[in-house]
């Protein structure tokens, strides 16, 4: 699959461990390096900042959208290649998931779970095609793994489904991972089957 631009879903926090702040650095300054544009939420603090100064630092194209609402809030970034300020936050998901090729989530709190999640859940849906990943800092998202795997022992999601999400520990994997993926054929979870959801 040919990436172009990447969506990064994280924290207006830094959180509580140096790593997490170092795997954004991290993953900025390879996205630069790859020619990737990065896609993200616009703010300055946390480690959406951290992300943002990343790549930009190593010659990255980085493009934010924020709400206005949001935008003193998480002190939009300044020195962006571009900032778009929109209405709220269903306009601030759709624009960076119609600008993106990919997403990955680092690091983050209820909102980054949220955008994964609502992204994830257009994707099973086939409302797009792109794949999804994880960066697992430090072992962040074993514990969610675990409970993902447990939504599909209970019927609740479907393998194929679950297999959407990719998971890396650091973002040349993650990447590589995201480019090998291949859209499934599995049927939606609307599309009852026997023994499915039952």
């Amino acid at each position: 699959m040919t990436l172009r631009s990447i969506c990064v879903f994280c924290g207006a926090s830094p959180g509580a461990r140096p790593l997490y702040r170092q795997a954004a650095e991290n993953l900025g300054r390879h996205l630069a390096e790859q020619g990737l544009r990065l896609i993200y939420g616009g703010g300055a603090v946390g480690l959406m900042g951290v992300v943002a100064d990343a790549a930009l630092a190593a010659g990255g194209e980085v493009i934010g959208i924020i709400p206005q609402s949001l935008e003193r809030a998480e002190i939009g970034h300044p020195g962006l290649t571009r900032l778009e300020v929109v209405d709220g936050m269903h306009a601030r998901k759709a624009r960076m998931a119609e600008l993106s090729d990919a997403f990955i989530a680092l690091p983050g709190g209820l909102g980054t779970l949220e955008e994964l999640f609502e992204v994830w859940t257009w994707g099973q849906l086939g409302y797009h095609r792109k794949p999804l990943g994880l960066l697992d800092a430090g072992g962040f998202y074993s514990r969610l793994g675990e409970f993902l795997d447990h939504l599909v022992s209970e019927a609740f999601v479907r393998s194929q489904h679950r297999a959407m999400l990719q998971l890396g520990e650091s973002p040349h994997e993650l990447l590589q991972l995201l480019r090998d993926w291949q859209p499934s054929a599995a049927p939606k979870w609307v599309e009852r089957e026997p023994g499915f959801g039952d």
